[in-house]
């Protein structure tokens, strides 16, 4: 079984769902962020790990589903808090609606995560229920730091692998575990391919740092630029900050605060144009490959035969190469 029939197993799977229907205000917005896609990397990572034990992995699917669900939650309120136009090249919620909507749409799909699991094996599900509440926290941690950085001038590099660790690459991390522990893994596999996700999910987070300044528009479904107009303190910029020459110095802080929207392209140019003269492409490419490398390191202490990690390694390897 190959990560195409998993995927058509979880797509059938989430086309099956029913949020709810009255009032319709409350739960067309859920069926909307749904129905846009998105690549499904984290139930995928869900069914991949419960493979590795089990080829029938039926009984992860809604499983993974609740994962997929989770991670469109808490994508809705991050658009929010972001003021974010668009997500997967089409409106945010908040957008197409309003933010109260988006907000209480948002709560739902929380609700209805959890549902998701009850159905896991009840030997499990106390298990599975405490790890994921604990991970659904660090995620609203991660982004509460985040939100902090944007009042504080000075952020170091450290503290920002500490919040993309919650915000971002934990979920990945559970996902992995929710599919060792579902098949009855050991617990020390289960250990390893969590933090298998969480090495992966910083690198992922590190490539959406390269992604926002170097992508393509149309292949990154967001908007190019975005993180350097709203002033986020990623990666590069933190990095900047950090080797800038004086000249380069001044530049970055004139346009810092420059909300205006009639200068944006103009101010996207200046900001990548010291990216560009400090090499960050390069030096995050860097970043990336070392926590690429520390993710392997413990894929390899999983103690099942090679042949059963290959479909994960090879979906890490798409992550890793990715272009949007």
């Amino acid at each position: 079984m190959d990560i195409a029939v998993l995927s058509d197993k979880l797509n059938q799977t989430l086309s099956t769902l029913r949020y709810g229907e009255n009032p319709a205000e409350l739960y067309e917005p859920i069926r909307y962020i749904m129905s846009l896609g998105g690549k499904r990397i984290r139930p995928l990572l869900v069914l991949l790990a419960a493979k590795m034990y089990d080829e029938d992995v039926e009984n992860a699917l809604l499983p993974a589903a609740a994962v997929e669900v989770f991670h469109n939650f808490t994508l809705m309120h991050d658009d929010i808090m972001d003021k974010a136009p668009l997500r997967r090249g089409q409106q945010t919620v908040h957008e197409k609606w309003n933010a109260n909507t988006a907000i209480l749409s948002g709560d739902v799909m929380l609700v209805r995560a959890y549902q998701l699991l009850f159905g896991i094996a009840p030997d499990k599900l106390a298990t599975v229920l405490q790890k994921f509440s604990e991970t659904a926290a660090q995620v609203c941690e991660g982004q509460q730091i985040d939100m902090n950085f944007e009042q504080r001038e000075q952020v170091s590099i450290d503290e920002y692998i500490q919040m993309i660790t919650l915000k971002t690459a934990v979920l990945l991390g559970f996902s992995l575990e929710l599919g060792a522990i579902l098949q009855g893994a050991p617990e020390e596999d289960a250990e390893h391919l969590k933090a298998f996700g969480n090495n992966i999910g910083i690198a992922f987070q590190l490539r959406d740092d390269l992604l926002d300044v170097y992508g393509d528009k149309a292949k990154f479904g967001k908007q190019v630029g975005g993180d350097i107009l709203s002033d986020k303190k990623t990666f590069l910029m933190l990095t900047a900050l950090e080797q800038a020459n004086p000249q380069q110095l001044d530049v970055l802080t004139c346009w810092r605060h420059q909300t205006n929207a009639a200068i944006a392209l103009e101010k996207v140019e200046a900001v990548t144009a010291v990216y560009n003269a400090l090499d960050l492409r390069q030096q995050t490419e860097e970043q990336i490959d070392l926590y690429f490398q520390k993710a392997l390191q413990h894929l390899c202490a999983v103690q099942v035969p090679d042949a059963r990690k290959a479909a994960l390694r090879g979906l890490a390897m798409q992550l890793m190469e990715r272009d949007s």
